[in-house]
């Protein structure tokens, strides 16, 4: 007879219905050990679509497109117009590694045991690639929070060894989105960054995280025709104040700005050896 494992051990009762309060709790608890070894107190979160890619990569793949049909200039072909269109979106992929790189650039200056305001996101590709990329050329750290979905692609190439995170759990990821950001930088995107910049925004109105959270809408070409938030306030659905929650900018240079005076002014506080026991996950209202 086979010994029987112990319970925790056990895959079988581990992938069950019953082991499912383990595994979200797995969720918290071995993230929560991967920062805590690597230093990490706080995030600046990059949200956007994954469907824009870098400049490099929408121009060569126009430029095949066109090979291969043998077009010339001026062709209407509605395949080339949108090739055309992502070469245009690319400027947002380019933008936010660039904006990610000063950043980080910024943080290394500060004087802290801590890594402080870490570039994070969903460790996908489009913008998250590209925020991480932008960290990474600056040789700070970077964080990724993945989700595993049977249809997505894998994790981008410029996250942080040890710090790529595989969650099964759409909530948990969401979880530590919220849990330690300083600021979220929201990038063009779609369904997803909308449903991650509300949820973050309603916690922040409702003060269930510190208010001194900042969120950034980047880009007002894309972004005014689509999210107006006047109306809400003016038919009392939000109060008038609600609509100072979401700064906007346009320029990598804007939004450093933005996020320097921000986080220089609310967050920006001496390191203490009690801070090296517990990086800052317990100052929001979150827990």
């Amino acid at each position: 007879m086979h010994p029987q494992p112990l319970a925790y051990m056990d895959p079988e009762f581990l992938d069950s219905e019953d082991g499912r309060p383990l595994r979200i709790l797995a969720e918290y608890l071995e993230p929560l050990r991967r920062f805590k070894a690597q230093g990490i107190q706080d995030t600046v979160v990059f949200f956007g679509s994954a469907r824009i890619h870098s400049r490099e990569s929408a121009q060569s793949e126009l430029a095949e497109l066109e090979r291969r049909l043998g077009l010339t200039a001026g062709v209407n072909d509605l395949d080339v117009a949108r090739h055309r269109k992502a070469v245009e979106w690319s400027r947002y992929y380019e933008e936010a590694r660039t904006l990610a790189r000063v950043f980080t650039e910024w943080t290394q200056t500060l004087q802290t045991p801590l890594h402080r305001f870490v570039v994070t996101s969903g460790g996908g590709p489009g913008i998250m690639e590209a925020a991480n990329r932008g960290a990474h050329d600056a040789g700070g750290k970077t964080i990724g929070l993945n989700i595993r979905l049977p249809f997505e692609q894998g994790a981008n190439p410029y996250i942080t060894d040890g710090l790529h995170f595989e969650f099964h759990y759409f909530f948990m990821r969401k979880f530590w989105f919220a849990y330690m950001a300083k600021a979220l930088v929201i990038f063009p995107g779609g369904f997803g960054t909308l449903d991650e910049m509300f949820e973050i925004l309603t916690l922040v109105q409702t003060e269930k995280l510190e208010r001194r959270i900042q969120i950034i809408l980047y880009g007002t070409d894309y972004w005014d025709p689509i999210l107006n938030l006047d109306p809400m306030a003016e038919w009392g659905a939000i109060s008038p104040g609600d609509n100072e929650l979401v700064r906007r900018a346009n320029t990598p240079e804007d939004a450093f700005q933005l996020l320097r005076e921000h986080l220089t002014e609310h967050h920006v506080v001496p390191s203490t050896p009690e801070d090296l026991k517990a990086p800052a996950l317990a100052k929001t209202r979150s827990s």
